[in-house]
């Protein structure tokens, strides 16, 4: 007799297997989103006939404005600081260490409401801002009610509260790196700045890159405080609408759309950035 082999399945005609559970999720999701859509297209409440009308208002496009530039010199300068404060964190200078530290720890402990607040009344406590050599002559001296306006105090306490958060972003992305790939490049006779320039920063940018991405995420929804001093941001032009004409929920919805669209397309951005700088580390599929 001819011994017979236990049948095997084909792959490629095999079925995968039901799994009920999944499906009950999905229609779970199917009968949540009905629901959503019949609340938002139903509700007469949410006055989308406002929304829309308002939705390219010259006021409301230019509190957009606003708040994408609070948000771009607002990372622009807290990059600056804290890749200086960075520096010192790492350095083997123990004061220097110390005064990084405790800028982290002063401008990331305090909440940005509060600093703001804080930059906008800098004029209480020095009525005159002055520019000169410490205890000695001074250059120049300037009114701080006419130099500390709502957009320098935005810019100030904004800038200062990033400078902290991506300081330690990029204290964490440079330690990161392999201290073999610096020792490697010191025997190559590569200078210091060139090692960091050429051989860290390449490799640290990929651990970089997503926290500081989302960091810039969170200082744009976060210029919506700066409508407490009276900054014309996004927030604050479509409060100025609603004030006038009482139609808040719709043009709340406005000021959600814009902020949404700009999160989006910086979300797209930092993808494509997270891809260039992962490509060596990808696995192979």
């Amino acid at each position: 007799m001819e011994e017979t082999t236990p049948a095997r399945d084909d792959v490629a005609v095999a079925r995968g297997r039901f799994r009920p559970l999944r499906w009950l999720f999905v229609l779970v999701l199917a009968v949540l989103a009905a629901q959503l859509v019949v609340f938002l297209a139903g509700n007469s409440r949410f006055q989308w006939d406002v929304v829309v009308k308002y939705l390219f208002e010259k006021s409301v496009m230019a509190g957009l404005g606003t708040t994408v530039l609070l948000a771009v010199a607002a990372m622009v300068l807290g990059s600056l600081a804290g890749g200086v404060v960075a520096a010192m964190q790492l350095s083997g200078f123990a004061p220097a260490r110390w005064v990084a530290t405790l800028w982290v720890g002063l401008f990331r402990g305090i909440p940005p409401l509060v600093q703001l607040i804080f930059w906008f009344n800098l004029a209480y406590l020095l009525p005159k801002l002055s520019i000169g050599i410490p205890f000695g002559p001074v250059f120049g001296t300037w009114d701080a009610n006419t130099v500390i306006t709502p957009l320098t105090a935005a810019v100030i306490g904004l800038s200062l509260v990033e400078s902290a958060y991506l300081a330690e972003i990029f204290r964490a992305g440079v330690s990161s790196v392999d201290p073999g790939q610096r020792d490697a490049a010191r025997a190559m006779g590569y200078p210091p700045g060139q090692t960091l320039l050429r051989i860290v920063l390449p490799q640290a940018m990929r651990v970089i890159i997503p926290p500081a991405g989302s960091q810039f995420i969170n200082v744009l929804k976060g210029t919506a405080l700066v409508s407490v001093i009276a900054m014309s941001d996004l927030l604050h032009s479509v409060q100025v609408i609603y004030n006038r004409t009482y139609e808040i929920v719709p043009m709340l919805l406005v000021a959600c759309f814009w902020y949404l669209v700009v999160v989006t397309l910086l979300t797209a951005g930092q993808r494509r950035l997270e891809r260039r700088f992962s490509r060596g580390h990808r696995s192979a599929r």
